[in-house]
């Protein structure tokens, strides 16, 4: 076409028509250079100058904090260090803490850069083909390239590098907390801290329990072992419940020999999923697990009744010493917990055990 023609119809059919919602051609973008002027387009909005540079300003600052948060919570993870009640509540804290921090300081300056230093755009979608034609795709690809320059992340540099900073370390949180996926158990879930001699303690006082105090039938106590009171890695798996019965009660499931005057002492951790299995029916004489509703008969070895449970909860040999102390005479004869807690070879110790026990 000379300088002379004028564009007839069939020169306007070959001119792309331009996505809705995208700058005109030749409009110039703010964030690309040059930017002589910013031009006004239908539709769009642009951001004050003024009051983009203060937004990036507190969208640096943002990044940082959230850059010191992170590194809070990689020394938080290594300086606080759990093994009791207050030392795991303190550690729960700090980490929640810092990472709630670098979260929300990331969260918030993305917010601020979003909402006060980018164009604002009024789009309207229309209905076209799952698949767009290669002219759409063309402009899709050029409107992307023009929207990853009006959001400034090459233009301002110290924004840019402020955010990788933040993000830094949240990367790598992950490969801190893998430490906490092993090591595997191997075989130290096939036993319990109890051995020959060890006192029962009442749970939560340490209370030492004569044989003769505890004379009610009916009665329930939660007991741990002598000495390992704030062990938790010992009680999730040492802990039990001690029912009195009258002789009378027991049931053949039950090994009389393991008991002293009717009282029995049986796991604790339920064998289904591992939750305390803690309520006594007396006048049934069932326990229950409050998680799953696996019931246990307490006069017959406390086999499964009910519920998805598989097998018994373990019962603890148990006597009394000179003075009259409730103490246990051996380890459980089996693994306790659920089956899937890893046991092995266990299965064929613990018959072995039992023979030798009885």
């Amino acid at each position: 076409m000379t300088d002379n023609e004028l564009p007839g119809p069939d020169d306007e059919a070959r001119v792309p028509r331009r996505v809705i919602g995208t700058p005109a051609q030749g409009t110039a973008v703010l964030g690309t250079r040059p930017v002589e002027t910013e031009v006004e387009t239908p539709g769009v909005t642009l951001p004050d100058p003024a009051d983009a540079r203060k937004a990036e300003r507190t969208v640096t600052l943002l990044f940082f904090v959230a850059f010191l948060a992170g590194i809070a919570f990689i020394a938080s993870y290594v300086v606080f260090q759990v093994g009791s009640l207050d030392k795991t509540a303190v550690s729960n804290a700090a980490l929640g803490g810092t990472l709630t921090v670098a979260l929300l300081a990331l969260a918030s300056g993305v917010v601020v850069w979003v909402r006060r230093m980018m164009p604002k755009y009024n789009l309207v979608q229309e209905r076209h083909e799952m698949r767009s034609d290669d002219d759409t795709r063309g402009y899709v690809d050029e409107t992307f390239r023009a929207g990853a320059a009006e959001s400034g992340f090459v233009k301002h540099k110290m924004m840019r590098r402020t955010l990788l900073l933040a993000a830094a370390p949240l990367g790598l949180a992950p490969l801190v907390l893998l430490k906490d996926l092993g090591p595997l158990p191997g075989t130290s879930l096939r036993h319990t801290v109890w051995k020959k001699g060890m006192k029962l303690v009442v749970e939560g006082t340490g209370q030492p329990i004569l044989a003769a105090d505890f004379d009610s039938p009916g009665g329930i106590l939660s007991v741990v072992p002598e000495g390992y009171e704030h062990d938790l890695n010992a009680l999730a798996k040492a802990t039990l419940i001690l029912i009195k019965f009258r002789p009378e009660d027991l049931k053949s499931g039950t090994i009389k020999n393991w008991t002293y005057d009717g009282i029995v002492a049986y796991s604790k951790i339920c064998t289904h999923v591992g939750c305390p299995a803690a309520l006594y029916e007396q006048t049934t004489h069932h326990i229950l697990c409050p998680c799953h509703q696996s019931t246990f008969d307490a006069t017959d070895g406390a086999k499964v009744i009910f519920g998805p449970a598989a097998r018994p909860l373990p019962q603890l040999p148990i006597g009394v010493d000179g003075q009259g102390y409730l103490i246990a005479q051996a380890d459980f004869d089996v693994p306790v917990g659920p089956s899937f807690w890893e046991r092995g070879d266990a299965e064929a110790d613990a018959r072995e055990a039992r023979g030798n026990q009885s």
